[in-house]
């Protein structure tokens, strides 16, 4: 089509929810499928939540808001980080967002450009590529490799580092590995920085409070020589099980927080309403539903990691954090693409390539345990049908 930018025709998307649309057509169709392929926790917002959204709507809270969100969310948002890692934040850095994406597209608004250099995690989240991709800026790919427990290598990274690099994305705990990046690679990996001072930082931490076998997260942000050049990334979506109330923050530094919100303006003006009431409540609130659903992902994580690992040709290390494995499965030949094809199509199990979280996640599958111990001990039987097939 003539008049279009060019770009568009090149534009990634996000396979999981194109698994999860054939997966819903095969449903209409009869069939049972289990989907272990979107990243959305099975468990219910807490009613508490709920009921704050609800009483904001009753209580006459329709309008618009601040662009940036309701001072008493950015308030509440700043107590939880200092709470979870001892960093005073200003509220006024705080921009609340519709979805953590939000901050993900306009981060690379910014530092996207042509012949710019940005180096993202290999495998790692679909969105950073998509979005680098359109603005015309290169991928510089950070392997996060299976016998380093998924995690990245502080050394490596920094040599990765040119003039034309302009941004630094990290994610951890990961998706889609559920890797937790070690203090000690952070610290190196911060002190190595304090040479590029013109160099930003994207910390996406959407699923710090995922976390297993005494891990603490450690936000970038933490870190005080490169605090400054350290974009936040988070929200409430995992964590609260509010992934469809689409509502996320970033933490941008003040030199370029101004610039974050014009896109925000321009784009959403702001958050809905009766979310941010909602947001509120969920990091004031009791916390008891959260701590519950942690203790259930982990049962179900021992239990698939587990489980697959006695299944010949397929190796799988124990995450640290978030709600997947990444297991690696090996069948003739075959890609994690015809894998994760053949498993929904012939077994009914919706799993994610690896391929499409970048190169060096092929001979990989994703697999989501936000699903119940029932459907995960079906999922194994079928996965294993299929490697003796």
């Amino acid at each position: 089509m003539d008049g279009l930018n060019k770009s568009i025709y090149e534009i990634g998307s996000d396979s999981a929810f194109s698994i999860m649309a054939r997966s819903n057509q095969l449903i209409k169709e009869g069939k049972e499928v289990i989907n272990l392929g979107i990243g959305q926790p099975d468990f219910p917002t807490p009613k508490n939540i709920v009921e704050a959204a609800i009483k904001a709507l009753k209580d006459g809270h329709h309008g618009y808001t601040s662009s940036n969100g309701i001072l008493e969310l950015r308030e509440a948002i700043a107590s939880d980080f200092y709470k979870r890692n001892k960093v005073n934040i200003d509220p006024n850095e705080i921009l609340v967002t519709p979805g953590g994406k939000a901050v993900i597209f306009y981060t690379l608004l910014m530092f996207g450009q042509p012949e710019a250099e940005i180096i993202t995690p290999d495998p790692g989240f679909i969105a950073y590529k998509s979005m680098i991709d359109y603005m015309g800026a290169k991928i510089v790919p950070l392997p996060h490799r299976m016998e380093n427990n998924f995690s990245f290598d502080a050394d490596e990274l920094l040599s990765l580092i040119t003039d034309k690099t302009k941004l630094i994305i990290l994610n951890s705990p990961a998706n889609p590995t559920g890797g937790v990046v070690p203090f000690k690679e952070l610290e190196k990996l911060a002190n190595g920085l304090e040479k590029y001072p013109n160099l930003f930082i994207l910390s996406d931490e959407i699923y710090s409070r995922i976390l297993f076998d005494k891990h603490k997260h450690i936000s970038l942000k933490s870190f005080p020589a490169i605090s400054d050049r350290v974009i936040v990334l988070d929200g409430w979506s995992k964590t609260y099980a509010m992934t469809g109330w689409r509502l996320g923050y970033g933490i941008f530094p003040n030199r370029i927080f101004n610039y974050a919100e014009k896109l925000a303006i321009n784009c959403h003006s702001c958050v809905n309403v009766a979310s941010q009431y909602a947001g509120i409540e969920a990091l004031n609130g009791s916390q008891i539903e959260v701590d519950n659903m942690i203790k259930e992902f982990d049962k179900r994580r021992k239990f698939l990691v587990s489980e697959l690992n006695l299944i010949e040709e397929i190796n799988c290390v124990l995450p640290g954090g978030a709600f997947y494995v990444f297991p690696k499965i090996k069948k003739s030949g075959l890609s994690s693409k015809s894998i994760s094809n053949y498993l929904l199509e012939n077994k009914y199990v919706a799993t994610v390539p690896g391929s499409s979280f970048g190169k060096n996640g092929e001979g990989f599958l994703r697999i989501s345990y936000a699903s119940n111990i029932t459907n995960l001990k079906k999922s194994v039987l079928y996965i294993k049908e299929f490697i003796n097939e």
